[in-house]
């Protein structure tokens, strides 16, 4: 696996499937300074949980930002060369978005419009949630609308895409 070379990388799978994993190998094999922007919440007990554990899981080894709205202001405010970046992950930050009833279209925009501009190393992570069913709910379908909305977008401004399955990657571009 070779690191990023120029251009966002945009890293998409399933729930488990190892891409927040591969992600991060990416931006280790780089040797660059390393910063990871979480965009989670610790909305239940569970998820302090989840966040505790990937933040021991990184240890000193990064740099931890927790921006769970202004992605695009945290990005631009750590951007350089000779930098990695990893935001993990993009669907946490739409639920966050929804919950705030942001316009969605206005921030992925202005996310999409960012990834050409960036200087330092940028992997993305994301998870697919369009290959299954539909979901019983109104809110559940439109969360899946507009992660597949942001994941087209991200995808055509990445340089390079990658979807992980049990831990596999499959180039999809680059």
């Amino acid at each position: 696996m070779s690191p990023p070379s120029s251009g966002a990388t945009f890293v998409l799978g399933g729930a488990r499937s190892g891409k927040s994993h591969f992600a991060e190998q990416l931006l280790v094999a780089s040797g660059l300074e390393r910063h990871y922007v979480a965009t989670g919440r610790a909305w239940d007990d569970e998820m302090r949980a989840r966040i505790a554990k990937h933040k021991a899981d990184r240890a000193d080894r990064w740099h931890t930002h927790e921006e769970p709205l202004d992605l695009v202001g945290c990005l631009r405010s750590i951007d350089g060369v000779g930098r990695a970046i990893l935001v993990d992950c993009l669907t946490l930050w739409v639920t966050n978005l929804m919950m705030g009833e942001r316009d969605m279209e206005a921030e992925f925009a202005s996310l999409a419009a960012y990834l050409p501009t960036a200087r330092a190393s940028l992997v993305i992570v994301s998870n697919e949630v369009g290959l299954g069913i539909v979901p019983e709910n109104r809110m559940a379908r439109e969360f899946r609308d507009h992660a597949g909305r942001l994941h087209q977008m991200i995808a055509a401004e990445a340089a390079d895409v990658y979807f992980i399955a049990a831990g596999l990657p499959l180039k999809m571009k680059g």
